[in-house]
């Protein structure tokens, strides 16, 4: 066969792939519960030990949301996508803009999170007692600084999060474009 008439040789997929969705779905669970058991306020309240399980699973959840952000930009280097919905040239952009925006949000909240537990000279500290000491010496204003930062980006994921969903609730019920029924485990996109 000539290299252009390879079935499937140039059509992408109707839907993502197995894997993209359980990094989707699994990516929005852990930052959804570690905004939930997030302590939140002051350093005082934050490290209070009556809080330790609660800032134990958010550490270790934000953990897994870094480590899963970094395996899921990997991921997209080698994976197939369907090709996007056509939309507006505004929708497109914006699309684009939210993506774009949840991708650097999925690295910066946790980011800001350990660079500012460890410039405020505490450990990171994981469910299972695992501990991890700041590899440089405290700067605690700067760690205050970052772990304001932190808190703000954590509220503005959620709000991206959120208006991305209303977006995808807009294509399913909308624009009947199927773009969501693309990324939802089990459900054919076919009309």
């Amino acid at each position: 066969m000539e290299p252009s008439t390879k079935p499937h040789a140039k059509t992408r997929p109707e839907r993502y792939g197995r894997v993209a969705q359980l990094i989707h779905w699994a990516t929005a669970v852990l930052v959804l519960t570690a905004f939930v058991y997030g302590p939140g306020g002051p350093e005082v309240r934050v490290y209070a030990s009556s809080r330790d399980f609660d800032r134990h699973l958010h550490e270790t959840l934000g953990a897994a949301v870094l480590a899963l952000a970094v395996f899921r930009v990997l991921w997209r280097l080698v994976d197939r996508r369907p090709e996007p919905a056509p939309v507006a040239r505004w929708m497109g952009r914006a699309a684009k803009a939210v993506q774009g925006s949840l991708y650097a949000l999925l690295f910066a909240v946790p980011v800001t999170a350990i660079a500012g537990a460890w410039l405020e000279g505490h450990p990171l500290s994981w469910l299972g007692g695992i501990e991890i000491a700041p590899p440089f010496g405290p700067s605690h204003g700067a760690g205050a600084t970052l772990a304001w930062l932190h808190g703000w980006l954590g509220d503005a994921i959620l709000w991206t999060a959120g208006l991305h969903a209303l977006a995808a609730l807009y294509h399913q019920f909308v624009l009947r474009d199927r773009v969501l029924a693309s990324m939802l485990p089990g459900l054919n996109s076919r009309r």
